[in-house]
Order: C-alpha cells, then structure tokens, then sequence
C-alpha cells in the first residue's frame, strides 16, 4: 500500500526554499493525489514549489470544516496504488488543522503515514519566547464573546502561574487588537505575555515582555497571524 504524505506548507510569503525541507519538492513532484484545505492555495503553493508541475493533471480533495466525515473514506481510495500528501495551509498538517481526521483514518486502514519536518507556529513561537517548554498546553481559539473571553483568560494565566505551564492561543487575525485589549484588561502587570507575529516573514516579531511592559508600547497587530503565549 502506498503512504499518506504530511506536507508542510510555508507560514508566510518568504522562499519556501528557506523554511522546508528539500524532500518537499520530490513528494510534491512525484504525487499526483492531494488533500487539502483549499484547492485554489494549495495550486499556488504547488507551482511556487515546482513551476513545472502539471497542475490540471492532479487530483484534489477538499478538507475543511465544511467537509462531511463520510467523504474521508473515498479520499484515501488512492492509497491502495497511489501517493497521497496532505497538505495545510499554513504549518503543519494535523496541528491545529483538519487534517487530523484523515489522518486517524489512515492509521485505522493501516495506510502508512510519514510526516515531513517543517515550521509549525507553535512550536517556533514557543521556542522563541522563552517560556517554558517543558510544560506548555495549545489552547486554539478563545471565545468571541468578551465575558467568556474574559473567563477564558483569567484560567489560562492562574493555570500558567499555579502549574508553570505556558499557555499558547490564537485568534483570528481580524480580531488580534480586540484579544490584546482583553489581555491588558485581564492578567496581572507582572504576567509575562509572548506575541509572535509574521513568523519566518522578513517583518517577523516574536517578543516577551511583562503585560506591564506591553501597555507601554502597543503593537498594531490587525490582520497579521499572531500567537500568544502566557507564562
């Protein structure tokens, strides 16, 4: 049986060439099926990979949050001849994405998955923040709602100090100036506060500072992708 690719993708709009790995372009060259979060992206990143890959020979499927579980099984139909990588839109497929779904599948139809080393968000903005590392806990999205929000940070920061264990989330870009103003409003001025925005971009900024440090001087980080660590 043939294997389940996990490809990374790049996380901003810099030379692929400098954040994956060379193996990318052997697997994206030679597969010929792919599952992915949005065909028209994953075109665009495909031709950036490898300029002459025969586009409208390929055949995608689309997973999203759109997408019904029953139409996973039929996605991994390829497998029993063919290739197939998964690819993200941004990172790591599997990590906070999609992807996980398909892959759990393929381990219950014994289809072999290999993941291929590239940048996750996550990890580098945890690597850079100089939080602790050997502790930490992804928290994905907090709520909209500003009491909820509210609630939702006030745990992450006592759950931070009580277990010195880093709290990492993200929020949707657009909504970025409106989390930060909920952090400034809900943790304490010595509660230390990571943001990691345009990783691995020419603009990147990864930053540590006390919340009472960040009032002082506040970043502009609408619709830029950012991660929040507290520690």
């Amino acid at each position: 049986m043939a294997k389940l690719y996990l490809v990374p993708n790049v996380l901003s709009d810099s030379d692929w060439q400098n954040v994956l790995p060379a193996q990318v372009f052997k697997i994206l060259t030679e597969t010929s099926f792919f599952i992915v979060e949005n065909v028209r992206t994953a075109r665009r990143f495909l031709k950036k990979v490898n300029n002459e890959i025969d586009i409208d020979g390929l055949t995608f499927f689309e997973l999203n949050k759109y997408t019904e579980k029953a139409d996973l099984p039929k996605f991994l139909e390829p497998a029993k001849e063919n290739d197939i990588a998964v690819i993200s839109e941004a990172g790591c497929p599997g990590v906070a994405d999609p992807g996980a779904e398909i892959v759990k599948l393929a381990h219950q139809k014994k289809i072999q998955v290999v993941p291929v080393a590239g940048p996750s968000s996550i990890v580098l903005s945890l690597m850079a923040s100089g939080l602790n590392g050997q502790n930490f806990a992804f928290n994905g999205y907090l709520p909209v709602k500003s009491g909820e929000r509210t609630r939702a940070i006030n745990q992450l920061e006592k759950k931070a100090k009580n277990e010195q264990q880093t709290q990492i989330f993200i929020e949707t870009p657009y909504r970025n100036n409106q989390l930060i103003e909920a952090i400034f409003k809900t943790c304490s001025s010595s509660t230390l506060l990571c943001i990691a925005a345009n990783l691995t971009a020419e603009n990147e900024l990864v930053q540590t500072k006390t919340v009472g440090e960040w009032k002082k001087n506040v970043p502009d980080l609408h619709k830029r992708p950012v991660i929040f660590l507290i520690g």
